[in-house]
Order: C-alpha cells, then structure tokens, then sequence
C-alpha cells in the first residue's frame, strides 16, 4: 500500500544521524505558522501527542503525527519530508544543526487514493 508520510534519502540520512546523536525520535507536523511546513522532529516520547493528532506513518522506524485539523487539510496528499539548508524550529531536534526538515506534498492519484479508501486508512 502507497505510503501517507515518506522521507528523501536526503532526509533518511538527516534522520539516521539525529537518532545517532539522541536515540530514537518522533515527529509531529502541526498546522503552526508556515501552513505547518516543517515538521518537528523530538526525542520519542518526549512530545505527547493526543486525540487531536493522527499518526500518519512511520519514516527511519519513526513515528510522524500530524494534527487533525491538519490532517483533514492535506489527507488527499503524500507528504514527502525533506531537508533543505537553514535553521529548524528551536524545539526541533535539528536546531543548530545547520539543515532542517521541510514538508512537501504531492496529490494522491485516484487509484491511490481509492487503496486508502479501501484499506480504511482515510
């Protein structure tokens, strides 16, 4: 089944080298400013998510949640994170790092979109 939430290899790696320094992360993709288009990136456990959030999937082993209202905005989308030179968010892991996560998106198409329907993922 087509996946809700993939990384680039660009930000596998990113990925692989945070959970090297911190242990194992998490990431949360609220509707903030920006349209919500950097995901944040925690040490696993330490951002507790709730029913306003919905787990979208995993990328790296990594749980990625996204916020309801969110969701109910790009659910008819593929999120792709990606990591593009710059500074992350303060509470994000990659702060200081010198790179940060961004989210793009692409539409599902209707044979994709009809696998999630009947999957009951959506």
């Amino acid at each position: 089944m087509i996946s809700r939430v993939i990384a680039t290899p660009e930000a596998q790696a990113f990925i692989e080298l945070l959970i090297a320094k911190h242990g194992p992360v998490m990431f949360h993709q609220s509707g903030g400013c920006c349209d919500g288009s950097a995901p944040m990136c925690y040490p696993r456990g330490e951002f507790l998510v709730g029913s306003a959030d919905v787990l979208l999937g995993e990328i790296c082993d990594s749980p990625f949640y996204i916020g309801r209202q969110q969701y109910e905005y790009w659910k008819h989308t593929q999120l792709i994170i990606d990591v593009v030179d710059g500074q992350g968010g303060m509470f994000s892991l990659e702060g200081g790092e010198g790179r940060c996560f961004l989210t793009r998106s692409r539409l599902f198409t209707d044979n994709e979109w009809a696998e999630l329907v009947a999957a009951g993922v959506v």
